[in-house]
């Protein structure tokens, strides 16, 4: 009795989590009105944030994997030409910045079933790339007859 008793408070405590993390996903909300007087449709989206680790990024791809937790799986961000990147000074920089393992914060929405960024804050100044300086020295000898 007692054993049936704590697996119904289990399966209910796991159901009310479950769903707790479902309203929490659906963090993206579309509104639209009308205007009974002109006909027009307005569309307003609410972009949302998200904090975690930018797992992979491919320039000649339109998008990066994103992971929000260390349990949670990445997910494909999607980014277009009107997506920007800023430094934590501010500054805006470009999408080449963007390295594996960069804490971020992603503000974004979605699109149909797309989840596209619109900005994207780098928690940490962007490192340059590395810069290999090679120099060559050429000894040229003549000798006069």
């Amino acid at each position: 009795m007692k054993q049936t008793r704590l697996l119904k408070i289990l399966a209910v405590g796991l159901a009310s989590a479950a769903s707790v993390g479902i309203a929490l996903a659906q963090t993206t909300t579309t509104t639209t009105t009308t205007d009974p007087v002109t006909g027009t449709t307005t569309t307003q989206q609410t972009t949302t944030s998200a904090a975690g680790n930018i797992v992979t990024y491919t320039p000649d791809s339109d998008y990066f994997m994103f992971q929000t937790g260390s349990g949670a799986a990445p997910v494909r961000y999607y980014y277009t030409k009107d997506t920007t990147v800023v430094d934590p000074t501010g500054r805006v920089v470009s999408l080449s910045t963007i390295r594996p393992e960069m804490p971020a914060t992603v503000y974004y929405s979605t699109v149909g079933d797309r989840v596209v960024v619109r900005k994207v804050m780098l928690a940490q100044p962007a490192q340059p790339a590395a810069v290999i300086k090679r120099e060559e020295t050429t000894t040229t000898t003549t000798t006069r007859p």
